[in-house]
């Protein structure tokens, strides 16, 4: 599978000539669903979910996610599916697994949102905005590294219970060239650690996972 970092907390999973997008919000730049397959979303905020994307976007699109995301979507062309913790089904050539049911704590005033995570392949686990530890091994963690809910000792934490053999950041364009130098520091440091590979990629940045 080849993985490559969109902006924000989106990234692109292709396989056999099949493209499975996560979490194309309003912070990530086209072409991002350009010949997708299939599209997961963890839930229903806009730096994760962007509804105009998704009505340009083909009819024969598969979408996954959660309750409160779908109740959005009734514009949109693409076909759009419910999925719950405890959930799995296959799309595009791909097997998801579903873990999770809602978001981190985030500002006192602001109601607790639903948010799923998915395990693609039993090999590639997007959270969403939350720290869900799956009852699986985890072979690449796509791990958050900057958000309003979010403290770096928790981040570590995340790392150390899940242990994946890799992880790369997600949900970092809040940061300035400043805060990624920051970032960078710390997932290295976790890395020497844990003696694994744990980085930032970098926007448009692909890798290659066994």
């Amino acid at each position: 599978m080849k993985l490559t970092k969109f902006g924000h907390a989106c990234v692109r999973v292709e396989k056999d000539g099949k493209v499975l997008v996560i979490d194309p919000g309003s912070f990530t730049q086209d072409p991002v669903l350009d010949g997708a397959d299939t599209v997961l979303i963890t839930h229903e905020h806009f730096d994760h979910v962007d509804v105009e994307k998704l009505k340009a976007a083909s009819p024969d699109l598969e979408i996954w996610t959660c309750e409160a995301v779908a109740a959005g979507l009734s514009e949109v062309p693409g076909k759009v599916r419910v999925v719950r913790h405890g959930d799995d089904f296959e799309t595009a050539g791909f097997q998801v697994k579903v873990f999770g049911e809602w978001h981190a704590k985030n500002h006192p005033d602001v109601p607790v949102v639903q948010n799923v995570g998915f395990l693609v392949d039993d090999e590639v686990f997007y959270p969403g905005d939350a720290f869900t530890v799956p009852p699986a091994e985890v072979g690449t963690l796509l791990v958050p590294t900057g958000a309003p809910w979010l403290k770096l000792g928790e981040m570590v934490e995340y790392l150390r219970e899940i242990r994946p053999a890799r992880a790369y950041s997600t949900h970092d364009a809040l940061y300035s060239e400043i805060g990624y130098r920051l970032v960078d520091g710390w997932l290295k440091m976790e890395a020497d650690k844990q003696g694994t590979d744990i980085r930032r990629l970098k926007v448009g940045e692909s890798t290659t996972l066994s």
